[in-house]
């Protein structure tokens, strides 16, 4: 499997610890993270700096992956990167994060599927559903660890 370079969506105050576990797991070539305080600047400028923040950081990126904790379902900015993956042709998968155990608040509850608010069709007609992961919770880091690879190559497939 190719190291493919993916874009993360989340909730970031809510879920910001659980997504660097899985960017230091390093199995794919995911986007930089953002501190706090580049966020709060980038916030600070406007809904356009967001919006080219986001250009910006999802260019060249093949797959969006959404980490789904507790309440990204509502995040505008999440929707967004949804809405702009699909309009520029690239691979979505959503992955249940509410097992990995955050240092400062343990787990979370399971959020709402955040593509369930969105219809996907395909140039034929067809709807397409992107692919959701939901980890056990025994053993939620390993499961993400040992198939996040895979379920990015799989999301990529799923676009031809």
């Amino acid at each position: 499997m190719a190291r493919v370079p993916v874009f993360y969506s989340f909730h970031f105050a809510n879920d910001v610890m659980r997504v660097q576990q899985i960017r230091n797991m390093g199995m794919i070539d995911g986007n930089e993270p953002v501190s706090k305080n580049d966020w709060e600047t980038v916030k600070k400028n406007g809904d356009a700096a967001i919006k080219k923040w986001i250009d910006d950081n999802m260019k060249y990126k093949r797959c969006v992956v959404v980490l789904i904790g507790t309440d990204t379902h509502a995040r505008p900015w999440v929707k967004h990167e949804i809405k702009k993956a699909w309009e520029d042709d690239r691979a979505l998968l959503g992955i249940h994060i509410h097992n990995l155990n955050c240092p400062n608040n343990g787990t979370c509850t399971k959020g709402t599927n955040p593509f369930d608010q969105f219809t996907f069709k395909k140039g034929n007609g067809s709807i397409f559903v992107p692919p959701v992961y939901n980890p056990p919770a025994d053993n939620a880091y390993n499961h993400i660890k040992n198939n996040l690879a895979s379920w990015v190559d799989n999301a990529i497939a799923m676009l031809k």
